[in-house]
């Protein structure tokens, strides 16, 4: 308890708060909310990046077989060009989503404020029970959760996603959400192709069915098939448990350990409208809202973009 503020502070190893003269060294990260808002949020894990650059790997195959060995050598003109409009602008869409989930903060609390100063900073009211989080010394908001991963507390932490490279929280669960959309759209979609492919193929006895020959192209498309069929069943999978989670304002972290709300969760379509912003729009589906050139391009005259992990 401390007196001087009226307030109690816990944590879950009963860490003492932080005083003036503690040796934690909180220089790296004493920036203010509005710094971090200007960095380049990545996160240096190995298997993370690998899982991110196998994503977009795969779905640049799937692209490539698509356009090259599917849609180029139809003889249907119409057939190839609205194909291949559709296919290449979802695959765009996907992969903006994925780059701006991974390249987005989460919503990471500032390491090091659990100092005296900021709690005085709060005006807690007394008696009122506020945490700390050992691990990254800092005040933890409700429903924060600490990612051992990216070595933050994340607010409202849903879970830490390898394929993003990153966690999905507060601030880039949207963009998460249309990134599982848009691959389970391509997943089908090239599904779909395959099909028509093979009706094609077969009933021209494999001449001029493609530019390749016709094993290279039986075995480009059974990987596609495969690659198609895992993907549009995980993302659809996670696409419906992410908006399940969203409608009952309820993280999946507190979801499987069946936390009781100790905050007022909000109406479904509240819920949505706190994540995707606003009133239903086109900007709900669009990963490109809310990016800004210039304030990267400004980055880049200022030296260069900041990573923080």
């Amino acid at each position: 308890t401390m007196q001087s503020s009226g307030h109690r502070f816990r944590d879950v190893e009963h860490h003492p708060l932080l005083a003036d003269n503690d040796s934690y060294d909180s220089s790296s990260s004493s920036s203010s909310e509005a710094d971090m808002a200007d960095r380049v949020w990545f996160i240096r894990d190995g298997c993370g990046m690998v899982c991110a650059i196998m994503t977009w790997l795969l779905v640049v195959y799937a692209d490539f077989v698509v356009t090259f060995v599917m849609l180029l050598p139809s003889k249907d003109f119409w057939y190839s060009v609205i194909n291949g409009v559709l296919f290449n602008c979802l695959a765009v869409l996907a992969l903006s989503s994925h780059l701006r989930t991974m390249l987005t903060d989460p919503g990471a609390v500032p390491k090091g404020n659990a100092t005296k100063e900021y709690m005085d900073n709060l005006q807690l009211k007394p008696g009122e029970v506020i945490y700390k989080c050992p691990k990254c010394c800092s005040i933890k908001p409700e429903r924060a959760h600490h990612c051992s991963i990216c070595k933050r507390c994340i607010r409202k932490m849903d879970h830490h996603c390898p394929w993003v490279n990153n966690c999905v929280g507060e601030k880039n669960q949207r963009f998460f959400v249309l990134f599982t959309m848009y691959i389970a759209l391509i997943s089908a979609h090239a599904l779909v192709l395959c099909g028509f492919q093979f009706f094609s193929c077969v009933r021209g006895q494999w001449t001029e069915c493609s530019d390749f020959s016709p094993p290279v192209t039986v075995i480009l498309m059974i990987f596609l098939c495969l690659e198609g069929f895992l993907f549009l069943t995980f993302t659809a999978v996670m696409f419906g448990t992410q908006i399940h989670s969203i409608c009952n304002d309820e993280t999946e972290i507190e979801r499987l350990k069946s936390e009781k709300p100790t905050w007022e969760r909000r109406l479904r379509w509240e819920g949505m409208k706190s994540v995707f912003g606003g009133q239903p729009s086109l900007l709900w589906i669009n990963p490109f809202a809310g990016f800004r050139i210039r304030r990267l391009l400004l980055r880049g005259k200022k030296g260069g973009p900041e990573f923080s992990v």
